[in-house]
């Protein structure tokens, strides 16, 4: 790979640190704003289904809703075509919904090639999508996708589409992963049915994502040959770095971190949501508050202003133990990829296992250390199970001294390559027989409440 190529992708990692680093002195009462007013990006009407056709008449994929415009960083309108996409979807309960998802069309008008890029916008606002900061709204959470155009760039320059979906739907299910899954598959069917984007029924692609975006990319992969079989017969393979794989292990990893303990409530209000079910009434009065205040909060909201936080801070004391709470125990093991179908086409995986480096000093039995939020025991067991069940070939690179900020310097130009040799027909390479062995991925128990 180019040398230049590599050091753009390398300041899309700068750039990102910067947005954390912006969060980091926002401080909690931007998330307790947000909750109040939520962004007036919210109400733009192309974003809503109004026609008088169900809903549930419509195939899942299908377009239900098209504008063109220029794609925006930072509010700015750059010379990129961007064309939205409102599309019939089915979210995590299995209901039909409407979502969006944007497509940038190559800079070669090569319309043979695309990559699904899934964005880490991870953020329960709706405002915060990479849709709307295509579309030139701002946010905070919004920053995220923004930056991430620095990943987009390569790809744009090389001759591919991009499609970009907002991954967690219109009410931001954060952390829901089968949801992410079909909101990414349909947004690929829908880019491919509409002539706007210039792709079509021979397009092939390629899926990308890091940290959230993996959680999308990862479930695409898995759910496409049974969800979207004509889907997966266009793929020519995933990748994938910072990995959520088991989250129940992960908000045992991350309980009492200096960083990411944050990350629990803004979790569990997402899986919540996704899944219809009501938390509130096993969390105390100090629960209750965090959750009102990440109401509407993106990840720039909580990385490092709850440091110390645990579950048991925020539990009523007889559910100090989160598996005491039946609920928790149904939606963590209804969103564990260890669960999940496992993909038919290569798949790259990355994970770094340098957490102590941002401020998580776990290691718990049967768990494991991690890169500050995701558990490489838990990676390293899916790519296994993965190798074990499957035929296709699965790459796998652990980084046992970055973190989940620091694998992407690498992960990405690797990405970008591998890409470049699955669109070029070339063997997918394969480390199964070489990864070693990680946690046990088998459904969470509930236990009694105290």
């Amino acid at each position: 790979m180019r040398t230049g190529t590599s050091r753009l992708l390398a300041a899309a990692v700068t750039a990102a640190l910067a947005v954390g680093a912006t969060a980091v002195t926002a401080g909690p009462a931007a998330a307790a704003g947000r909750s109040a007013a939520p962004s007036a990006a919210a109400s733009d009407p192309f974003y809503s289904y109004d026609g008088s056709t169900p809903l549930a008449s419509f195939a899942p994929g299908a377009v239900l809703g098209t504008r063109t415009l220029p794609y925006h960083v930072l509010g700015l309108p750059t010379p990129v075509t961007a064309v939205q996409l409102l599309y019939r979807t089915t979210d995590a309960q299995g209901r039909p919904a409407a979502n969006v998802t944007t497509v940038l069309r190559s800079l070669s008008g090569d319309g043979g090639r695309a990559v699904s890029y899934q964005s880490f916008y991870d953020s329960l606002d709706p405002a915060d999508s990479p849709s709307r900061a295509v579309a030139g709204d701002l946010s905070i959470g919004g920053l995220i996708p923004n930056v991430e155009a620095v990943f987009l760039v390569p790809l744009l320059a090389q001759g591919y589409s991009v499609v970009l979906p907002d991954t967690e739907g219109q009410n931001a299910d954060f952390a829901a992963g089968p949801e992410y899954g079909t909101n990414t598959l349909d947004s690929i069917r829908a880019a491919t049915a509409s002539p706007a984007t210039g792709l079509g029924s021979g397009t092939r692609f390629g899926l990308m994502g890091y940290s959230g975006g993996a959680i999308a990319t990862a479930w695409a992969a898995a759910l496409a040959p049974g969800y979207a079989p004509e889907v997966n017969a266009r793929l020519v393979g995933y990748t994938e770095g910072g990995l959520l794989v088991d989250p129940a292990h992960n908000l045992r990893y991350v309980d009492g971190s200096l960083v990411w303990s944050g990350i629990t409530p803004t979790a569990v209000a997402g899986v919540s949501r996704s899944f219809g079910i009501d938390l509130t009434p096993y969390l105390n009065d100090y629960g209750r508050s965090i959750q009102r205040q990440l109401e509407h909060a993106s990840i720039v909201d909580v990385l490092g202003h709850y440091p110390g936080l645990t579950w048991k801070a925020m539990a009523k004391p007889e559910y100090a133990d989160p598996n005491s709470v039946g609920d928790f125990v149904t939606a963590v093991n209804r969103i564990n990829l260890g669960s999940a179908p496992t993909p038919t086409v290569p798949g790259q995986i990355a994970q770094g296992v340098g957490g102590v480096l941002e401020g998580t000093f776990g290691n718990p039995a049967g768990i494991g250390p991690g890169d500050g939020v995701m558990v490489a025991g838990d990676v390293r067991a899916l790519a296994r199970q993965y190798c074990a069940t499957g035929t296709s070939p699965v790459g796998y690179r652990q980084y046992d001294v970055l973190s989940h900020f620091g694998v992407p310097v690498v992960w990405a130009p690797q990405a970008l390559g591998w890409l470049n040799d699955r669109f070029a027909g070339r063997p997918a390479p394969s480390d199964c027989g070489r990864i070693p062995a990680g946690n046990s991925l088998a459904p969470e128990q509930p236990v009694p409440h105290s």
